[in-house]
């Protein structure tokens, strides 16, 4: 039913929802557990990695988001931004650990980059995130089944 294509949909589904997208990658994963028809391996590998590479994205955007500041279409007030990095400052990378909440998650991935955050550090906390969360959903769904 789902054949290859599954992959790159839920790939581009955990992309989606890692940017400022309002997508839901967790029901494509689930969806696709349910089906049984791919290994949860590969399903967990696909989502994870779409997920952390739409937060390196954010990530970059962070980067250079700041340069953009004093615009008038600038989608965050300067009060919110500095907020937001006092936030991160006080709490620290390890604040990436809930990168994988709704609401929450994406902005504090764009913030890391605000931020400076080093790549290697930020990919590494936001794949713990990521894949722990899919994988305690897939284990959820399974035991339900």
């Amino acid at each position: 039913m789902f054949g290859l294509s599954a992959y790159p949909a839920l790939f581009l589904s955990a992309f989606g929802a890692a940017t400022l997208l309002p997508l839901q990658s967790e029901a494509v994963l689930v969806a696709l557990l349910l089906a049984g028809q791919h290994p949860l391996w590969a399903l967990l590998l696909a989502a994870t990695l779409g997920n952390v590479l739409g937060s390196w994205v954010n990530w970059l955007l962070g980067r250079s988001i700041e340069h953009y500041r004093e615009r008038r279409w600038f989608p965050v007030s300067p009060v919110r931004l500095q907020q937001a990095q006092a936030w991160y400052a006080r709490y620290g990378r390890w604040s990436l650990l809930l990168s994988w909440m709704p609401v929450i998650g994406d902005p504090l991935t764009l913030v890391a980059g605000v931020m400076r955050e080093r790549l290697w550090i930020f990919l590494l906390i936001v794949t713990l995130a990521k894949a722990g969360r899919y994988a305690v959903l897939a284990a959820l769904t399974l035991a339900w089944i």
